[in-house]
């Protein structure tokens, strides 16, 4: 039997800043939306042409913030060009936290935080 992954789902206080963010730090573009008016709104956003997906979802009447948790760590997204993607990040304001590396190896990725409060960490060249 074989299982792919096919989405996150990451709860939002804000839709439209949530979208906006994954739009203009990675280029996410949303593939489809599911409103239930009166109840919540489904967005999903993914990279062009890429098979998994993160749901967005906006829940009516919330107004306070979601608490990440203890156990939720981040989302990771992949890019060639490491160093250009912390400085992209860095000019457009979205406070990017220092190049790491594992202890004894280079610097290889880094996180930046979304509107929610969720890490999304970014690896040199995809699968870490």
């Amino acid at each position: 039997m074989h299982f792919e992954m096919i989405h996150v789902c990451l709860r939002v206080l804000d839709l439209q800043a949530s979208e906006s963010f994954y739009q203009k730090a990675f280029g996410f573009e949303i593939v489809r939306r599911k409103e239930f008016p009166g109840d919540f709104t489904l967005s999903f956003m993914a990279a062009p042409g890429a098979p998994f997906e993160l749901e967005l979802t906006w829940n009516v009447g919330r107004s306070e913030p979601y608490e990440p948790g203890t156990g939720f760590s981040h989302v990771a997204v992949g890019v060639a060009d490491l160093e250009a993607a912390h400085q992209q990040h860095l000019t457009l304001g979205l406070e990017p936290g220092p190049l790491k590396g594992l202890p004894g190896s280079p610097p290889h990725f880094y996180f930046v935080t979304d509107p929610d409060g969720y890490k999304v960490e970014v690896v040199r060249g995809g699968l870490a």
